[in-house]
């Protein structure tokens, strides 16, 4: 097993310099319908944030005015059942499933599988890299999916992502993408529906409830990932945009980001963002659930608590309801 030094937020294999031709993909002609995407009008949006709860180092600041044009994005993260049928037409091979194992938290594993455990990693042992875990077994080879065709996949790397996109005829967001359309048509708040966590004490997602890495009460519902549905959605009309699982984008992870029409991060890097926090983010150590929050991994990695969701260029589209 190889380690990296990622966050502990996803752990990733060690990884190395890397740029998008590296990537072997199993192209499809097959274009899945479009018409249940959100069509999200361009626009300018305050990217980013400079208060108290922002972390500097991962490059959060500075605000910054970002124009990005019209798009489309799926209401949901995809789910097993969609992923099921990528592989099942097209028979892909994910990258946990070549390398063997993936990592998974350590209270969602059998005791059987725990006999298994090839390693952890140091600065947060918490994770477990499990041999056979896979998006098909996402707590290691003694678990299944049939019960949670409504989750997001898991265990799916950057690259497996991208492979999706392109059999699905669409493609990873931007990060200005993902954090635009998560914000809901809101300004310089902390979450996609507002700046209180809890607002009227409702619970709006999926995050570690109790004291981290030991308890987890559950108070939102779920203890691993929630249905893409859960939870209301925000003004756009998307679930799950904080919490639940980190999502994939298509940037390469910089801290220093540049660009105000469209920005794309740089041509090539070492690690790719994501966005979104997870069921494992808490205040204590990991509040990475503001829509403004990032962190990254290395392309190849997969933990079980990173998935993604799809975007499609909207040229031409018109919309007065804000679905096509």
């Amino acid at each position: 097993m190889e380690n990296s030094d990622t966050g502990c937020c996803t752990p990733g294999r060690k990884h190395h310099y890397q740029t998008e031709n590296s990537f072997i993909i199993v192209p499809s002609k097959k274009t899945r319908d479009q018409e249940n995407m959100v069509y999200i009008p361009g626009g300018s949006f305050l990217m980013g944030t400079e208060d108290g709860d922002g972390f500097s180092q991962d490059g959060e600041g500075p605000v910054r005015e970002v124009r990005v044009d019209s798009f489309l994005i799926d209401p949901v993260a995809v789910t097993n059942e969609s992923f099921r049928e990528f592989i099942d037409q097209t028979g892909y091979t994910t990258d946990a499933e070549r390398f063997g194992w993936s990592f998974v938290f350590h209270l969602l594993i059998s005791d059987r599988t725990a006999e298994t455990v090839i390693g952890s990693v140091p600065q947060a042992p918490w994770w477990l890299a499990v041999p056979g875990a896979d998006w098909r077994h996402p707590a290691g080879p003694d678990s299944g999916i049939d019960d949670c065709k409504d989750h997001p996949v898991v265990h799916v790397s950057y690259r497996d992502g991208l492979a999706y996109c392109r059999w699905a005829g669409k493609r990873l967001p931007t990060e200005a993408e993902w954090e635009y359309a998560a914000r809901g048509g809101l300004e310089s708040k902390k979450y996609p529906w507002g700046d209180d966590l809890l607002p009227e004490g409702e619970h709006r997602c999926n995050i570690w409830q109790g004291e981290f890495p030991m308890i987890n009460t559950a108070c939102d519902g779920y203890v691993g990932t929630a249905p893409v549905r859960s939870y209301s959605p925000n003004g756009y009309g998307l679930y799950n945009m904080s919490g639940n699982v980190w999502e994939w984008c298509s940037d390469w992870f910089t801290e220093r980001r540049s660009g105000s029409r469209n920005p794309a991060g740089p041509e090539r890097g070492m690690t790719k963002v994501t966005k979104g926090g997870s069921y494992l983010c808490h205040h204590s150590y990991c509040n990475r659930y503001r829509v403004s929050a990032r962190s990254s991994n290395s392309p190849d990695s997969s933990t079980g608590n990173t998935g993604f969701r799809c975007v499609a260029d909207a040229e031409h589209i018109k919309t007065e309801t804000g679905r096509r």
